[in-house]
């Protein structure tokens, strides 16, 4: 049985949306995209190296997987952007007609709970997600995520996307922090039993 796994920059309101350029996600009128950037750290990049060892796939909602796809594809060559484009990756959209945009991908377009049921039900690695607000949404209003790995940001932007459904209440709990040097703090929890 696989383990769904949450990686995200998020910020002490809980927003995610745009962490790593300007003009990445500006859904709603987004304006505070970089917001990561002044606050670095060595040990941000080495977790994620940590968490990409235990990852067999990438879980991803389709503004995310653009992103990536774009980003990524376009920069072969480099150890890590190939890392990327070789690792499996699984889609969730249900207006996508293809998965031809980054290499490696299945789309996901019905039955999406079972879908990814199924997926965390196969062995294997872990399942890893980042970005795609909408969909961890989804699969954590049905439980489907196991552990959530969080690079918490000193800094409140007021709006933005999230990660947490509004009303559904989700116990962890913490097995992992870590405080950075530039103020961010790495939490890292499973989901508590019911």
């Amino acid at each position: 049985m696989r383990t769904i796994v949450v990686h995200e920059f998020i910020t002490l309101d809980g927003v995610i949306q745009a962490p790593g350029g300007v003009d990445e996600d500006t859904d709603g009128g987004f304006q505070h995209g970089s917001w990561t950037l002044p606050y670095w750290d060595d040990a941000i990049g080495e977790r994620f190296g940590q968490t990409m060892v235990t990852t067999g796939a990438f879980l991803l909602g389709r503004k995310t997987w653009q992103i990536h796809g774009t980003a990524f594809e376009a920069m072969a060559g480099d150890p890590f952007a190939d890392a990327m484009n070789a690792m499996p990756k699984y889609v969730v959209s249900t207006t996508l007609s293809s998965a031809s945009l980054w290499r490696n991908s299945t789309l996901i377009s019905d039955n999406v709970i079972a879908a990814v049921t199924a997926l965390k039900q196969e062995p294997g690695k872990d399942l890893l997600i980042d970005g795609s607000s909408v969909l961890i949404q989804a699969l954590a209003e049905h439980d489907l995520i196991d552990e959530y790995r969080l690079h918490v940001y000193p800094l409140v932007l007021g709006g933005g996307k999230r990660i947490f459904p509004a009303g559904k209440r989700i116990n962890l709990t913490l097995v992992e922090t870590d405080a950075l040097s530039t103020g961010v703090v790495y939490m890292r929890y499973r989901r508590a039993a019911q």
